[in-house]
């Protein structure tokens, strides 16, 4: 039988200038990225040790790296790179990534637009 556990790492707001319109690369604005993780947590369970799993600390880190980084067009290619980043730790056998942009340019009342990518080691 598989292991399912995860480790969730929800609402990271990162500031970024992503976007097809020249006013968002300039002007920049907010971002919220919400991680899912699947990966086998009974190493860290039996030696307690937070080397022996995820520090979600430092992938918080990194993943404000990405968003605050290089500019890219769509939220789909933000959503794989970070997904990307995150399969580079080999105890990380899928992924779950959805990046919110809360103040997307849509000239309605809305409350949110996401990209949401699941990715596996072996589709990475």
């Amino acid at each position: 039988m598989g292991v399912s556990d995860e480790i969730a790492l929800t609402g990271l707001r990162v500031f970024g200038r992503h976007g097809v319109y020249e006013q968002e690369r300039r002007d920049g604005q907010d971002f919220v990225i919400d991680l899912v993780l699947g990966l086998d947590t009974r190493p860290a369970a039996a030696s307690d040790d937070v080397a022996d799993t995820v520090h979600y600390g430092e992938l918080a880190e990194q993943v404000a790296q990405i968003v605050a980084g290089d500019p890219v067009d769509l939220l789909e290619t933000l959503a794989d790179r970070i997904a990307r980043r995150v399969l580079d730790d080999a105890r990380v056998d899928t992924v779950r990534v959805t990046v919110h942009k809360p103040d997307a340019p849509i000239p309605l009342t809305f409350a949110d637009v996401a990209v949401t990518i699941e990715r596996t080691r072996a589709a990475s």
